[in-house]
């Protein structure tokens, strides 16, 4: 795999970057591409719309799933520099995507903690994986009631392809989860193990599903 220390200077392994942000996703994915789209409502009230969001974009998603989140440090011109794709309405028209972080400069949660930022690169570890599993952040959504991030595959990765991850308030106060994603095996050997990867990725959809529901922890705790 590439040297982690220049891993910020790999591109993505797929060319669709922000996809996942298509209406016609599940009808018309990137080619050779499977989509996927899953909606969960996490709970109800400003604390759990607070609570959903800090934790999507802070990796709180895939900690509280069963994997170590190691990010890596890159020079603030790449963030600065990163490519944010044009988002269109239903009726074709350009939407200017808003992201949380401006000229480079790092946003931070009201706890002092990074939010994640367009251009970050991390590595993803589960324990009963051998290997670093390296996805770069495409782009971020940081609108009132809608927040979240998606990030895209880097070489070493047994898929190819991108994945959503949208917390959302709706008008009666609920707060749903948005899981979007299109993917494929990187390469002969997971394609190969495709049965296996599917149930796997099935796993962790449901683990991601349920990351953000459960009591929440005390400001003071």
């Amino acid at each position: 795999m590439t040297e982690t220390a220049q891993l910020w200077q790999v591109p993505v392994t797929y060319a669709a970057v922000g996809a996942t942000q298509a209406d016609d996703l599940l009808q018309h994915p990137p080619s050779g591409f499977r989509p996927m789209e899953r909606r969960v409502r996490v709970g109800y009230g400003a604390e759990r719309w607070d609570y959903a969001w800090l934790q999507t974009l802070s990796w709180g998603i895939q900690r509280r799933s069963g994997f170590r989140v190691a990010a890596l440090d890159s020079p603030a011109e790449v963030s600065a520099g990163t490519y944010t794709p044009v988002a269109f309405d239903q009726d074709g028209v350009p939407v200017q995507p808003a992201t949380s972080g401006a000229s480079g400069d790092l946003t931070f949660a009201p706890d002092g903690s990074t939010l994640i930022q367009p251009g970050d690169t991390a590595l993803l570890k589960w324990m009963l994986w051998p290997a670093r599993i390296p996805v770069r952040v495409v782009y971020v959504i940081d609108e009132p009631d809608r927040k979240g991030f998606a990030y895209g595959t880097l070489p070493g990765h047994p898929e190819r392809g991108e994945e959503a991850f949208v917390v959302e308030r709706r008008s009666d106060d609920s707060v749903w989860l948005v899981i979007r994603a299109f993917s494929r095996p990187s390469n002969a050997f997971f394609w190969a193990a495709y049965p296996a990867l599917r149930i796997m990725q099935a796993i962790f959809t449901a683990r991601y599903e349920r990351a953000l529901t459960g009591p929440i922890p005390s400001a003071n705790a």
